[in-house]
């Protein structure tokens, strides 16, 4: 069951746009959320606060993390998904500062 603070964590998180798009210079870029894997066997999710906003193609498709499994998604673009986690912390931040 989603908490109310995970499902606005979650939203938040979505307005975000793809993160590995924004790496590549589109931000805003509508976004799905993916739960992190690594580190977790096949049917373990991370927590609801561990989610990072990946548009289709780079959450499902070829090129991303579902597509090339988290190796192959280091491998192809040199980045994790702890990297990414880091980037919407980092991002979330500057959305907090910027609505105070």
């Amino acid at each position: 069951m989603t908490t109310i603070a995970e499902r606005r964590h979650m939203g938040r998180v979505a307005e975000l746009g793809c993160v590995v798009c924004r790496r590549l210079g589109h931000p805003d870029t509508p976004a799905e959320i993916h739960h992190r894997r690594a580190g977790r066997g096949l049917s373990n999710r991370a927590s609801h606060m561990e989610v990072i906003p990946l548009c289709p193609e780079h959450h499902r498709g070829a090129t991303g993390l579902h597509g090339l499994g988290t190796r192959g998604f280091v491998k192809h673009w040199g980045y994790d998904e702890d990297d990414l986690l880091e980037d919407v912390s980092k991002l979330l931040n500057l959305m907090e500062e910027k609505n105070s």
